[in-house]
């Protein structure tokens, strides 16, 4: 299929939203009706009619409904976008009720995190979901990999967008490797955030740590933050990644290996698939996803 980010409006707009003035700008850029739009999907065998065409387009509802969301993916290829390009800029949906209407494909805890039973405990302590109200419009993670095969510390940097009312803080979760004193571990803030509340659970390896701001956002406000994770465990790394329980924005991720400890070999993966990664003359390694659809996203690597 061809793929189409339209004129530079189109491509601003897949990129920083809102949903509906992406969809707006990519309707326009084809030079497609709604009439259009509405046979288009019907001969893929997705109705939806031209009034809610119309108030998606417009802002008034968003697609938030299982076969709402299956049409915003038919859109994506009708309108000649990349896939997940406005799904993504959905989040996760206005709450209405216990499990009702996420985004097609979330996934829950238990689905990302074998440890998901204590951290469902540790976050009601905090009186949250950690991740309902916020979307990861963007994130970069650098890990390194000292001369012992440990990782010390590891940066991330994330833009958030809210995509609900009165959202000041952001939720870090950590999980650590296996045998690693969880006491060890912490987390610091680096930008535009500071250390709220951490709580630990020593037989689960995990940590969560509350990163507030300084301002509550609005709807579609973004908020860029950087913070560290210092692990003093010392124990030995074979793998780092990240769990995503709703579509994201781009995500990468690089691995910077002491060149006195190399790995033999390194691999991306993304869910079951994977692939080799050549590593540079700088004893790094990376991968990057846009977009990020739910599930797990790593790199591993083999020692001997």
């Amino acid at each position: 299929m061809n793929i189409h980010t339209g004129s530079p409006t189109t491509a601003t707009a897949l990129r920083t939203g809102p949903f509906a003035e992406a969809f707006r700008a990519a309707v326009t850029a084809r030079g497609l009706s709604l009439d259009s739009l509405q046979r288009h999907l019907a001969e893929r065998g997705v109705r939806v009619g031209v009034a809610t065409l119309s108030c998606w387009q417009n802002g008034r509802r968003r697609p938030e409904r299982p076969a709402s969301l299956r049409a915003v993916s038919a859109l994506e290829d009708i309108l000649g976008l990349p896939a997940g390009s406005l799904l993504v800029l959905l989040g996760p949906p206005r709450p209405r009720g216990h499990g009702v209407g996420l985004p097609a494909g979330s996934r829950e805890y238990r689905h990302i995190l074998p440890t998901w039973a204590a951290l469902t405990d540790m976050l009601a302590s905090l009186g949250t979901v950690a991740d309902t109200k916020l979307h990861i419009a963007a994130q970069h993670e650098q890990v390194w990999i000292d001369d012992q095969g440990c990782s010390p510390r590891r940066e991330t940097f994330q833009i958030l967008r809210a995509h609900q009312d009165d959202v000041d803080r952001y939720v870090a979760i950590v999980d650590a490797d296996p045998g690693a004193d969880i006491a060890r571990i912490g987390v610091e803030a680096l930008e535009n955030c500071r250390l709220g509340r951490v709580r630990r659970d020593p037989e689960a390896g995990l940590l969560v740590a509350e990163l507030l701001f300084d301002l509550t956002l609005r709807p579609h406000q973004t908020h860029l933050i950087r913070y560290a994770v210092t692990d003093h465990a010392a124990v030995e790394c074979r793998d780092f990644h990240r769990g995503f329980r709703f579509p994201a924005g781009q995500y990468a991720l690089q691995v910077r290996f002491a060149p006195a400890r190399l790995p033999v070999a390194c691999f991306a993966y993304r869910g079951a698939v994977e692939e080799e990664l050549a590593m540079t003359g700088h004893h790094a390694v990376h991968i990057n996803v846009d977009p990020v659809p739910p599930g797990i996203v790593g790199i591993r690597w083999e020692w001997e």
